[in-house]
């Protein structure tokens, strides 16, 4: 099989589908990352004034053993996700080396239109790729965390903030930033798996899969700008 068999055994409403999976997706990231960079009423910007405001706290402290606790602690959640994203690429993996039967099994869902192996395989291979994006925003979110740490453990002691010989301001904004991106990088894997089950519906139909699109982009926005949990944190 080649490109130009993959062209004419995909409908022109499936093109359309996936080009709008990508579009809402790679638009949502950059509309939620702008309006966190200006501070506009976003979960991730509202608690990024809490990773200051705690290594405010950091920079007083005389034992700052409880920060690194707090930081492996923050760290385990990407782990985590990491190492289960390994096993969901190696099941979809397998899957791909089993199309036949795994067509057949989607052709006995009800309502699910029925495609070629070929166009199967596309799918699943669309799922894999939204899979391994997610694997590498969780490690490269774990790195960050270990830069957080490095700079924790490395901070001047509380005197020489009292002093004036180190910026307790500077090092604040740098901390805060570096644990922050590793949270706004964790959010990225994780907005990952929120389009995957958007992925699955394309199972079903192009048209199951571009308003699932349509949907989990509408449930992120909720969740990352009309919360509950964020207008606890902004009081």
């Amino acid at each position: 099989m080649t490109l130009l068999d993959l062209v004419r055994q995909t409908s022109l409403l499936d093109w359309l589908a996936l080009a709008w999976f990508i579009a809402g997706w790679w638009g949502y990231a950059v509309f939620a990352r702008r309006r966190a960079a200006g501070g506009r009423g976003s979960l991730l910007a509202t608690t990024n004034r809490f990773r200051r405001l705690w290594m405010m706290q950091t920079t007083v402290r005389e034992n700052r053993v409880i920060d690194g606790v707090v930081v492996q602690n923050l760290s385990t959640s990407p782990s985590f996700f990491a190492s289960t994203t390994i096993l969901i690429i190696g099941g979809l993996l397998a899957l791909l080396g089993a199309t036949d039967e795994a067509a057949k099994l989607v052709k006995e869902i009800p309502f699910a239109v029925r495609t070629s192996p070929f166009l199967f395989d596309f799918k699943m291979f669309v799922l894999t790729a939204v899979f391994v994006y997610a694997f590498f925003r969780f490690t490269w979110s774990m790195r960050q965390y270990t830069f957080g740490a490095l700079l924790i453990a490395s901070a001047p002691e509380p005197q020489a903030f009292r002093s004036g010989e180190a910026d307790r301001e500077e090092f604040a904004d740098r901390a805060g930033r570096v644990v922050g991106l590793a949270a706004e990088t964790f959010n990225d894997g994780l907005r990952a798996y929120y389009m995957a089950f958007a992925v699955i519906l394309w199972f079903f139909s192009p048209v199951a899969f571009a308003v699932g699109t349509a949907g989990i982009i509408y449930l992120l926005f909720q969740r990352e700008f009309r919360s509950e949990v964020l207008d606890v944190l902004r009081q």
